[in-house]
């Protein structure tokens, strides 16, 4: 009897054995041809343009068929990459290019008139003084020393107003704002309304009465440039001055990773603010990468996904009715039973909640690990290759002017030996698709053409720049959308919130307003801090 319970336990676990080998031999045939899908996925990929924009929603597309492997063979490859097109994306390029066009014909539109009436301002003191010359020239009496004198007076006037004007109103365009800048409008108003008042008067007063006195006319005309020379200094004093003195305190808000930076702002409009804000957002606010975001979220759906949710009384409801059915006697018993399997459950979904903390410590401090690792073995790397390019330079210094290597083939010769370390480093921190291997290569050789150490060349890659250091197409043609409950146009105030929002994320400002401070004077005398000190001679043995 014992013999055969015996073969009978070795017989159930070698069958469980087999059952469980071949268990894990599926398992493992599964899993290898998981990792073949795997694989075939990440080699079929479609090379897009370098041209790319970083952010938006190319951006994310582009991590998803972009390819990264660029560090395993060190290859340009060329290629064809098809793009389809949806109906949504033909309306939101149609409207873009409307939006552009409207913002250009306004721009010329206000560049006209800015130039209408800049030609109308010089040419109506010149106008003056030679209009009496062509209707009336017989009347006129002669132009004595002092008038003479006027006319240089006007030359020189009406030039430093021309290189005035120039400098403070012809600048290039930063931006286009939404509304019209109030305090320039109302100084173009009132130049307007100044001219042709000096005309009105030239006409009624000088021009119908066919005034014989010409140096009076002179000085009409030079009372009419010192005007417009004091309208130029309100101009500056109301477009420049005015708003150099700090009176608020903005709190700049990036909505996607939480980055914070404060800045001091004088009296301007909300709009004048948020055009200040977004110069100093691209060359102080990291560049905002999508990707750290996507990983983020891919590990809290993992975490979700490994939770199960029981609901306890459905599940227990049919257990405890088919238990019912069986012995209707032990209803005692069943009751019992449910709550206790019931406690089970939810005692073991609290352990997992309190676990989950560990698991997310851990993850985050392999990744550090992983990190560190590839750190070090990049500056390894570019250590050795710019060894070996000084090696080089004092072998090319030996040969004929002719043979010598310029940078861009220096660059291009050493660039293997550090390109698999740099692209492992790239996209464990996840910035692979911030670096092209075109510009790795024009860095690398701006740095040898410069005389630079590896750790300036590995400093862009290390530490995560702001939008400027990377090229032009990652931030030209941005588009903002100013949002505000208040009027764009109005001042900055205690309390104000306004949004600059883009296609990736959005720009949260909030504003404070500068307290002020008094200070007072405290008066120390001098003769206060003066003190004696006595030593006695004879001291006690």
């Amino acid at each position: 009897m014992d013999t055969e319970s015996t073969y009978s336990g070795y017989s159930y676990y070698s069958g469980r054995s087999r059952g469980s080998h071949r268990h894990g031999e599926r398992s493992r045939d599964r899993h290898k041809t998981r990792n073949k899908d795997s694989r075939s996925e990440k080699s079929v990929t479609i090379n897009t343009p370098p041209a790319e924009p970083l952010l938006g929603d190319s951006a994310v597309r582009g991590e998803q068929v972009q390819d990264d492997n660029w560090g395993e063979t060190t290859t340009a490859v060329t290629g064809t990459s098809e793009h389809s097109l949806s109906q949504e994306d033909i309306v939101r390029i149609t409207k873009d290019l409307e939006d552009s066009v409207g913002l250009d014909c306004r721009r010329y539109f206000t560049l006209a008139l800015a130039v209408i009436l800049g030609l109308l301002v010089f040419l109506t003191p010149l106008a003056f003084l030679v209009l009496p010359h062509l209707l009336w020239p017989e009347k006129l009496q002669s132009c004595g020393t002092a008038c003479e004198g006027l006319f240089i007076s006007v030359a020189f006037k009406l030039l430093i107003l021309l290189l005035a004007v120039w400098a403070l109103f012809f600048r290039p365009p930063r931006a286009g704002l939404p509304r019209v800048f109030v305090f320039r409008a109302l100084l173009a108003v009132l130049v307007l309304l100044f001219v042709v008042s000096y005309w009105l008067f030239y006409g009624v007063r000088i021009l119908d009465s066919q005034d014989e006195n010409y140096q009076g006319i002179v000085q009409y005309a030079v009372s009419l440039v010192d005007a417009l020379l004091f309208i130029h200094y309100l101009a500056i004093v109301l477009l420049e001055l005015r708003q150099l003195q700090p009176c608020f305190s903005v709190c700049v808000t990036r909505s996607t990773d939480g980055e914070i930076r404060h800045y001091n702002l004088g009296q301007l409009s909300i709009q004048r603010a948020a055009l200040a804000i977004l110069e100093h957002y691209y060359c102080d606010f990291p560049v905002n990468n999508p990707a750290l975001l996507s990983a983020s979220k891919s590990r809290a759906a993992k975490h979700l996904a490994g939770l199960k949710v029981y609901n306890v009384d459905d599940a227990f409801r049919a257990k405890l009715k088919a238990y019912l059915l069986d012995s209707p006697g032990n209803n005692a018993a069943a009751a019992g039973l449910v709550h206790s399997q019931s406690r089970a459950m939810i005692a073991a979904a609290a352990r997992r909640r309190d676990t989950s903390h560990n698991e997310l410590y851990y993850e985050e401090a392999e990744h550090e690990r992983r990190v560190r690792k590839r750190k070090a073995r990049l500056v390894v790397a570019v250590e050795e290759a710019f060894t070996h390019i000084k090696r080089m330079q004092e072998e090319e210094q030996k040969k004929a002017p002719g043979d010598v290597m310029d940078p861009r083939e220096a660059a291009q010769a050493i660039f293997p030996s550090m390109a698999r370390a740099l692209q492992k480093y790239l996209r464990t921190t996840k910035q692979q698709h911030c670096h092209s291997m075109e510009s790795i290569q024009q860095h690398l050789a701006f740095c040898i053409t410069n005389n630079m150490t590896p750790k300036a060349f590995l400093e862009s890659y290390l530490t995560p720049g702001p939008t400027l250091q990377y090229s032009r197409d990652h931030w030209r043609a941005r588009q903002w959308t100013l949002i505000s409950e208040a009027s764009v146009t109005s001042g900055l105030k205690d309390g104000s919130i306004f949004l600059l929002k883009c296609v990736d994320f959005s720009l949260v400002v909030t504003t404070k307003k500068i307290p002020y401070i008094q200070m007072s004077e405290e008066y120390i005398d001098p003769k206060s801090h003066k003190f004696v000190l006595r030593l006695q001679s004879e001291t006690s043995v």
